[in-house]
């Protein structure tokens, strides 16, 4: 079972399922929002940290992020890797998509991959966004994959 949480640390009290839909019921009330979701991961030895970002943007108001974190002894190759962090990614918006859709709220999967063919995660990048496209996700990658890139980063560093 996945435990998700508050950046602050403090643990979701219900499901991730009922807390999003608690929170798009609250906020949408006062604010327009869009989600966005993405994973970054993080080798540290033979250790493997994952961490998947639910971020939520207030337009013109801030906002806040959902977390989930887990480790594991798998060895991946870059690729393996990266494909791994967006079927995570993938995974969510699965669970959370009846949501958005039944409060029409806008939603993206993003992606830590570099569209630059000069970086090493580039090698996963055709097939991450055909698996994120193909899902019927909008798909980003780096530079503008903010939830991967920075926010699900700064819980794995």
């Amino acid at each position: 079972m996945k435990i998700w949480r508050k950046l602050t640390g403090e643990r979701l009290d219900k499901p991730l399922y009922d807390e999003v839909e608690n929170v798009v019921i609250r906020e949408r009330k006062q604010h327009r929002l869009k989600v966005c979701i993405g994973t970054d991961s993080q080798v540290k030895g033979s250790v493997t940290e994952f961490a998947t970002a639910v971020v939520f943007l207030r337009e013109g108001k801030g906002g806040f992020i959902f977390l989930n974190t887990y480790k594991t002894n798998m060895n991946f190759t870059i690729k393996e890797r990266m494909i791994k962090e967006v079927s995570d990614s993938i995974e969510v918006a699965y669970l959370l998509c009846p949501i958005f859709d039944r409060y029409d709220i806008e939603m993206e999967v993003h992606a830590d991959i570099n569209s630059d063919p000069q970086f090493k995660s580039n090698v996963a990048f055709k097939e991450a966004m055909g698996y994120i496209m193909g899902m019927g996700y909008t798909f980003k990658a780096k530079p503008d994959a903010f939830a991967s890139t920075y926010c699900a980063n700064k819980v794995v560093q």
